[in-house]
């Protein structure tokens, strides 16, 4: 892996553990200091990260986690329902992906504290599509996903809010196993369109 994709993993990292949040600076020659590299791989990965529009460049202030907005939230959860929905109608799903799924949905209700249950959330939909051959289609989902994930780290910290949500992927489960991917791919987009719904009365109280 060269260096400026090890940095980039290594500031997806630092979100996922909730080390970097929407609105909050990073400081470029901090970050090389940090990871002992030069200021270019660390500027090459944040303007990887700003074409995903993770981070943005403000002119003489720097590089910034980029700010939620209602209007992205729509934007992005329907593109994310709509791509998902269309992996998961070309995948295969054998015995084993199904074992996994049911797994992994464990795991989000098991989880205690919130950004665990985010993470074993965004997990459950990797493993839902993961099977999905088009590598353009998963690299835009996973560019997309990124962006998701800041808004279900700023707003997603109510577990009652999962008691829908976990409902639609036992549905989801069950009908894979039924070997009824329409049906799936139903309350697929069901989920992803409740969690928009739920984060868009949020931002609108901001």
């Amino acid at each position: 892996m060269i260096v400026r994709d090890q940095v980039r993993e290594y500031l997806l990292t630092q979100m996922r553990e909730g080390k970097l949040n929407a609105g909050e600076s990073v400081n470029l020659a901090a970050l090389a200091r940090t990871l002992k590299v030069s200021v270019t791989p660390v500027r090459e990965a944040l303007t990887q990260l700003q074409q995903s529009h993770v981070i943005e460049a403000i002119p003489n202030r720097g590089f910034f986690m980029k700010e939620l907005s209602h209007d992205e939230a729509k934007n992005l959860y329907e593109l994310v329902a709509q791509l998902e929905v269309l992996a998961l109608e070309q995948s295969e799903f054998d015995a084993d992906a199904i074992a996994n799924l049911r797994t992994q949905q464990r795991l989000i209700q098991e989880s205690v504290h919130p950004l665990d249950r985010i993470n074993a959330y965004m997990e459950f939909h990797r493993l839902l599509t993961k099977n999905y051959k088009n590598t353009v289609a998963q690299q835009i989902l996973g560019d997309l996903k990124t962006r998701v994930f800041l808004y279900e780290k700023a707003f997603m910290s109510d577990e009652s809010f999962y008691y829908n949500s976990d409902n639609q992927h036992e549905a989801i489960i069950s009908a894979i196993e039924d070997d009824n991917v329409p049906s799936a791919a139903l309350v697929l987009k069901m989920n992803w369109y409740l969690v928009q719904d739920y984060i868009a009365k949020q931002l609108v109280v901001l």
